[in-house]
Formats: C-alpha cells, sequence, structure tokens
C-alpha cells in the first residue's frame, strides 16, 4: 500500500501513484489510437483503453441526422394548418412580440392538403416532404426560453440558454463515441451565410474538447489543412507524430489529469486517420446519377443543401454518431417577405429532404438513424412589417422521423392561432431526453463532473415523449 511519503525517498507517495497512473492510461489511450496504423508509439502497451458506455437499455437508433432550419421556420404556414387564422384574418389581437408593434393576425399566404394514411396537413410548398408524413411524429408543442436567436440556438443545441456547455452531439459522442475510428463521431454540415453564435453551438463545452463537432465543408477538401504539406511524406508525418507521442508521454508523468493534452493528441491522431477516409467520404463521384438527382444535385437550387444531405447519409453510413445539417441562406429568419423567404427555403429544401429519407429507406438506414427537423423556434400567428411573423418560442413545431418512431403520429398541439403551446407543452430537455433515450440512454444517467456537479444534457428536467415512439 502507498504512504504519503515522498518518491525520493524511494517509497511511491500516494499523489504519485494516481500521476503514473493517470499518465499510463493516457500512454494506453494513445497507444490504441495509434494501433490502427500499424505505427505505433515506442514500447507503448497495445492494451484497449478503458471507455464507460453509457447505454442503460436497446437502442433503436446508431445514429442521429438533425436537419436544421436556422432562423425559425413557421409552423402555421407549413405543417401546422390553423383554420381559424383564415376566419380572423386581419383581426387585432393583444399580443407581445420582439420586435416593434405587433400587426394583426395573418392567414398562412400558403395552401395546405393532407396527405397519406395519417392526414397530415402539409402546406403546398414541402410537396416532396409530404410523401413521408406517414413517418413522421410530429411535435406540435414545442416551446422554449429565448425569443432571440443566439441563446434560443444555444439552448435547442446544448439544452442551455447560455453559452459555455456542452452541444448535444458532444453528449452523445461522449456517451457513445463514433463507430469508424477514422472518422469523429460529431460532424456539423454548417450553412454557406454562416451562423448566429458560430461555433459554440457544436461546442464541447466543458467535455474534453475531442467531443466537439466537426466543421465539414459541403464540398471541396471537407476540413481545412485536412492535406498532408507538400513535400512530408506519410512516413515522415508518421514519424512526427510518434515523435509527439513521447513528448507526450514524458509530459503525462509530470503532470496530473491532463485532458486536454489527451483530447490533442487524439486530434493529431484523428485529423492523421482522416486524410484518407474523410475524403473518400465526401467524395460522391461514385454516387449514381440517379442518386444525385433524388438529392436535387442537378438543380442550382438545391443543390447546395441537396450535397449536405448526401453526405450526412454518407457520414451515418461510415459510421459517424451524429450529423447536424443547417439549411443556407440567410435563414429562415421572415421578419417580412414570408412569402419568399419561406417558399425560398421550402424550394432549396424540399427534393433534399425527400431524397435523405428515400435514400435511408433504400438502404436500410433508416429504422437505425433518427432524423430531426426543426428550428431553434417558431413565428407568430400575426404579421409584421411587409408581410412577415415575428419571433415566436411560445409554440413551435419539431418532426422526429425513423429509427423508434411511431410514424403518422402528431403530439401535442398550440392554441387555435398558433400563438402558443396549450396541450402536452414540450420543452427542449423532452426532446434531448427522448433523443437520449432512442440511442439507449437514460438522459438522467449521462453525466458529467464539472466544478463540482454533475452535469447533463438536459439539466434538471426532461422526460422521454412515450407516445411518439413505436
Amino acid at each position: 500500500m502507498a504512504t504519503d511519503t515522498n518518491s525520493d525517498n524511494g517509497v511511491l507517495s500516494r499523489r504519485h501513484l494516481l500521476q503514473r497512473a493517470g499518465a499510463g492510461l493516457g500512454a494506453v489511450a494513445l497507444a490504441d489510437l495509434l494501433a490502427g496504423t500499424g505505427l505505433s508509439a515506442d514500447k507503448v502497451s497495445q492494451s484497449a483503453p478503458f471507455k464507460k458506455d453509457f447505454r442503460t437499455h436497446p437502442a433503436k437508433a446508431k445514429s442521429v441526422i438533425w436537419l436544421f432550419m436556422e432562423g425559425a421556420p413557421s409552423a402555421v404556414d407549413l405543417f401546422d394548418h390553423k383554420p381559424e387564422l383564415d376566419k380572423r384574418h386581419g383581426q387585432k389581437i393583444q399580443i407581445d412580440v420582439f420586435n416593434g408593434s405587433p400587426g394583426p393576425l395573418m392567414k398562412s399566404p400558403f395552401k395546405f392538403k393532407q396527405y397519406g394514411g395519417s392526414g397530415a396537413w402539409v402546406c403546398e410548398k414541402y410537396t416532396h416532404v409530404a410523401k413521408h408524413v406517414d413517418d413522421f411524429a410530429f411535435l406540435k408543442s414545442c416551446h422554449s426560453e429565448s425569443n432571440d436567436h443566439v441563446p434560443a440556438l444555444y439552448q435547442i443545441n446544448t439544452g442551455i440558454p447560455r453559452p459555455g456547455f456542452p452541444a448535444a452531439g458532444s453528449w452523445i459522442t461522449y456517451g457513445l463515441g463514433s463507430e469508424n475510428r477514422n472518422l469523429p463521431g460529431f460532424v456539423v454540415l454548417g450553412g454557406n451565410q454562416g451562423l448566429k453564435g458560430g461555433p459554440l453551438n457544436w461546442s464541447a463545452g466543458f467535455l474534453p474538447s475531442n467531443y466537439q463537432g466537426t466543421l465539414f465543408r459541403p464540398e471541396g477538401n471537407p476540413i481545412l489543412n485536412l492535406q498532408r504539406p507538400r513535400g512530408v511524406t506519410q512516413d515522415e508525418q508518421r514519424a512526427q507524430l510518434d515523435l509527439l507521442a513521447q513528448l507526450n508521454q514524458e509530459h503525462f508523468r509530470e503532470h496530473e489529469g491532463e485532458a486536454d493534452l489527451q483530447a490533442r493528441i487524439e486530434s493529431f491522431e484523428m485529423a492523421y486517420r482522416m486524410q484518407m477516409e474523410a475524403t473518400g467520404v465526401v467524395d460522391i463521384s461514385n454516387e449514381t446519377q440517379a442518386t444525385k438527382a433524388m438529392y436535387g444535385l442537378d438543380n442550382p437550387q438545391t443543390k447546395l443543401f441537396g450535397n449536405k444531405c448526401l453526405m450526412a447519409r454518407r457520414l451515418v453510413e461510415s459510421g459517424v454518431r451524429f450529423v447536424q445539417v443547417y439549411s443556407d441562406g440567410q435563414s429562415w429568419d421572415a421578419h417580412s417577405d414570408l412569402i419568399g423567404n419561406h417558399g425560398g427555403h421550402c424550394a432549396a429544401t424540399d427534393v433534399p429532404i425527400d431524397g435523405l429519407l428515400t435514400d435511408l429507406k433504400q438502404r436500410g438506414l433508416f429504422d437505425s438513424t433518427l432524423v430531426i427537423w426543426g428550428g431553434e423556434f417558431g413565428r407568430m400567428p400575426v404579421s409584421q412589417g411587409n408581410g412577415g411573423r415575428d419571433h415566436n418560442p411560445h409554440g413551435f413545431l419539431t418532426w422526429l422521423a425513423g429509427a423508434g418512431i411511431k410514424g403518422g403520429t402528431s403530439f401535442g398541439e398550440t392554441d387555435e392561432i398558433g400563438y402558443k403551446a396549450v396541450v402536452d407543452p414540450i420543452t427542449v430537455h423532452d426532446l434531448h431526453a427522448t433523443m437520449l433515450h432512442l440511442l439507449g440512454i437514460d438522459h438522467k444517467q449521462l453525466t458529467y463532473l464539472h466544478n463540482g456537479r454533475r452535469y447533463r444534457l438536459t439539466d434538471v428536467a426532461g422526460e422521454v415523449l412515450r407516445k411518439v415512439l413505436a
């Protein structure tokens, strides 16, 4: 048994024992990372590192594709038909809005039609998506805490409307890892105009940094500086990483913990392995013309989002655990000209989403992939400016499809004009708890000790939405 005696006297102290044990675990982890390359660090144990598995029950989903409609799409203009708005169009009501003075109630400028055996209402701008309504569970009573985009984005992504917390994809890869050690577990396919709140939306927060989302570009090299520098051979690069591994092992022996150092080592090794794998994943040249057309790659209006949807399928097919696909353009933030804004976004995403869902089914991936569609909040039932709608955190819509979802269902309701959730209100924590449940994780058990407290994605709340589960 170790004592508190100083190790300089020949007896290993408790402090030094823990310190060296930590170094050993770091070395073992590094060895596992290097083992697949055939070129491991010098004289490092080849034992697999200890990894906690947070699964508490059989999983229905192996991966998640989150189709994020950034900017807040309007439920009453897309999927939540409100006949009362038609009747009361032009009527003034008392209502609190985010920007300026509210206008009168405004009916949807789009026509609606019922689809599928479930008879779900879908607007005329989403006719391709409408073919899949019997696979959807519509969550019609979602609500969030903020009416401002940035904190609302943080909340829908991390559970908390403040920066500094781990994203849902980070929590999932922390709890489950990736099925492909040559690719990140959490990949973000960002919008071409950037995103409000920036990379904090896919940050690892206080989790080790190797769990943060990896931003892929939809075309060309997926990650900047991914290619080996010119003039450096593979053997030379491997030798550089082996030298870094040896130096970092020395550093492990002299410092306790150093989770960030371990994460940095893993990042170096991941980048090395990704030089071949990631480039292959984003190379769609081997896809058939029929598949490319199914995603809308033959149409300039749908090509950009279609390419990302196709890449998302290729990523989950390659073992990536969590893929977030952001819409493009100036976002769905239609404070004016809702017809042009939502009409344009529907035109850009309708065919690609149809293509993604169809392709997942054809390849046998639909039953193991959870697909989520939605934004950070919704929009008001009253008009604003020139035919637009203001922010509405009190009631918005998200739909789920795929793994473990009871298709053709609807859960929760907003009031008759679509302003506020009134039946079975759904919090962001409920959405996250349901997602984790489908991945085999009890959301109350997925925790991380930080600053003396055990944190979780769902904070101290959240209920699994069992009525939409198959």
